[in-house]
């Protein structure tokens, strides 16, 4: 079983106006086979579905897409997406709750969002093949988009163990995971820029795993960061930003990213196949030739400062990370 998973999609401002003459296959560029070659696909949605409400008071950057490019996603195969960002509520509540009949209607299934916390707190559940998939998400960014009993939001959770928000969330884990044979723990978490983990990042990294996350799935920072394997179980703590109309910072190089490749057998992770991949005219291309080589190097170290030992195989383009088997 093939897992695939992308970090943040942005499909708003400059990628929105490209898709006014472009087809919904536009921004995926030439890694459209690598998803069409998994079982089950999985994205950060850094942006609001819709063509309902007005911009947040007060936020710098707004994101929103037309509500036909739900199509971009049904291109791709997308099957779950994480909703706990810091721009789903870029356009208020109506934008929200228009994106969550979107998705719905286009069989996306979502996570981390809801009409109150008990919505905002439910696991996505789907199936890959003989596989329960279970997907639960939260964010640590916007605390005053928190879903609460009467009020729609997001799945807002601290990350510190300290917190009783952060204690309910693992409770969450511990009751996702006996209804699935493989739980997916979606973090949008911590600051934009830097390539190491922050240290809250791996004490609750590590506490998700203890709890019954299989995979936990890391965004929120523009740029990728190293992975680790803690009791057989792959943390990737940021898989960077994967479509978007952003600034390329020459140093961070936040347009630099891979598609995360996550084999699965009889619900345990054996291997990751990290697949490098750039930013170029508002869609995703594979990275080759030298720059392929450079993005996995980088990975390389980053995951040896981890622990994680990664392989680069440059007559496949691909970089391979053995978990367990």
């Amino acid at each position: 079983m093939r897992l695939l998973f992308v970090g943040d999609v942005m499909l708003g401002r400059l990628v929105n106006e490209a898709l006014h003459e472009r087809p919904p296959s536009y921004p995926w560029g030439d890694t459209l086979p690598l998803f069409r070659a998994a079982d089950f696909r999985i994205c950060n949605l850094e942006c609001v579905i819709s063509d309902l409400g007005q911009p947040w008071r007060g936020k710098y950057f707004h994101f929103r897409s037309d509500a036909k490019n739900v199509e971009v996603l049904k291109a791709a195969g997308i099957d779950c997406v994480s909703v706990a960002n810091n721009h789903t509520l870029d356009f208020e509540y109506e934008a929200m709750l228009e994106e969550f009949k979107i998705l719905d209607q286009a069989g996306v299934c979502r996570a981390g969002g809801g009409e109150n916390w008990q919505q905002a707190s439910q696991p996505a559940l789907a199936r890959a093949g003989d596989l329960r998939i279970a997907l639960l998400a939260f964010t640590d960014n916007e605390p005053g988009w928190a879903a609460a009993e009467d009020k729609p939001g997001l799945l807002y959770v601290p990350v510190n163990l300290a917190d009783r928000r952060a204690q309910e969330f693992l409770r969450l884990v511990r009751e996702a995971r006996a209804e699935a044979d493989v739980l997916v723990v979606s973090a949008h978490w911590g600051p934009n820029w830097g390539y190491d983990p922050p240290e809250q990042h791996k004490v609750f990294g590590r506490a998700l795993v203890d709890a019954g996350a299989e995979i936990v799935f890391g965004h929120s920072a523009h740029v990728f960061r190293g992975m680790e394997v803690y009791n057989d179980r792959a943390i990737l703590y940021s898989t960077g930003n994967f479509i978007d109309d952003y600034a390329v910072d020459e140093v961070e190089r936040n347009d630099q990213s891979f598609v995360f490749v996550v084999e699965v057998e009889q619900g345990r992770t054996r291997r990751l196949e990290l697949y490098p991949t750039v930013i170029r005219n508002f869609q995703a291309r594979r990275a080759s030739g030298f720059e392929a080589g450079e993005i996995a190097k980088k990975m390389q170290r980053l995951c040896a400062a981890l622990d994680a030992k990664a392989s680069w195989r440059a007559e496949k383009g691909v970089l391979e990370i053995r978990v367990s088997g």
